[in-house]
């Protein structure tokens, strides 16, 4: 189970996932899961680089869903989509003083093992939101 934190500076809500989760979920859904998940960690990064003052974490969630789906039509807007939204959380995490998960890791498991990929960004979202998210209250 997810557990939710609240951006701070900002009114927008992150997620810290299992990693189990992120990898396993769009293999079971048929890659449904990948889309929910793509657009909410480029919408967690938004609301991170506004409470930040910066917009190197990205202004558009939306535009990056369509990439991967639409766009994945014709290749390039997919693999554009990916390589920036790795980019974005390795700013996030120098943001809030971690260091950056590795690019060529990244590389190596995007190419080899998909799954695995999803879940080494994920792995590099979670340390951002448990060192600054301020935890949410589950609703009653």
């Amino acid at each position: 189970m997810a557990r939710q934190v609240r951006i701070p500076g900002s009114e927008g809500t992150a997620k810290i996932r299992s990693l189990w989760a992120v990898a396993l979920l769009p293999i079971i859904t048929i890659a449904i899961y990948y889309f929910y998940w793509w657009y909410q960690i480029n919408r967690e990064m938004k609301d991170y680089g506004r409470a930040k003052g910066t917009d190197e974490l990205g202004d558009s969630p939306g535009k990056s869903l369509l990439a991967v789906t639409l766009g994945a039509l014709i290749i390039v807007p997919a693999l554009v989509s990916t390589y920036r939204g790795f980019k974005r959380v390795q700013a996030g995490q120098r943001l809030a003083g971690l260091d950056p998960i590795n690019g060529w890791i990244g590389l190596i498991l995007y190419l080899v093992i998909w799954p695995a990929f999803l879940a080494y960004v994920q792995s590099g979202l979670n340390p951002i939101w448990e060192r600054e998210g301020q935890e949410v209250a589950p609703a009653a």
